[in-house]
């Protein structure tokens, strides 16, 4: 009889409810199950089911075009956002073609104030950011020059207003 109360339970979903609940949000107190010989178990009044995490809960997607061309998607490094952030070690970045000294521009995938920003680059086959050299720095939305023909990764570091927190973002420029 215990063993076809729990199919029903996998069945209705309570069971993975419960595992959510431990592994997630660290609640140790089991949903009630089902007395036996009853059909359906008992619903967990106390369970409680993560909320999905909200895009705000991590900086915004950026993206970066050259005059006229398509955006390229940003590797997301390290970062800092509200309460919480992440340590991403040196990121290869997504790659993009640009002639060289295109003008280049980041966007973000919803407005967000900046407070300031730099953009740097150093030989794609660098492991960090040591020996860098500037494409630019400012306040508003990033815009600056590629730099001279060659494979390169591209950091920029963001900082967003009100506090909001910093984001790295990486890309692989092949300028020709």
């Amino acid at each position: 009889m215990v063993h076809r109360v729990v199919r029903r339970s996998v069945r209705t979903g309570s069971v993975r409810v419960m595992v959510a609940c431990l592994a997630l949000a660290g609640c140790a107190t089991p949903a009630p199950t089902a007395p036996p010989g009853t059909a359906e178990p008992i619903p967990a009044a106390t369970a409680r089911v993560p909320a999905t995490p909200s895009p705000s809960d991590r900086p915004p997607d950026a993206t970066l075009a050259a005059e006229g061309g398509d955006p390229v998607a940003a590797q997301l490094g390290t970062y800092t956002w509200g309460e919480s952030g992440a340590d991403s070690p040196w990121l290869p970045g997504s790659r993009i073609s640009v002639g060289r000294g295109e003008p280049l521009a980041i966007a973000f995938d919803r407005p967000i104030g900046i407070a300031r920003w730099t953009a740097d680059y150093v030989p794609a086959f660098a492991t960090d950011g040591s020996g860098a050299a500037s494409l630019g720095r400012g306040g508003g939305p990033p815009l600056f020059p590629a730099p001279a023909a060659g494979s390169w990764t591209l950091v920029v570091t963001v900082r967003f207003a009100g506090d909001a927190g910093e984001a790295r973002y990486f890309w692989r420029l092949e300028v020709f």
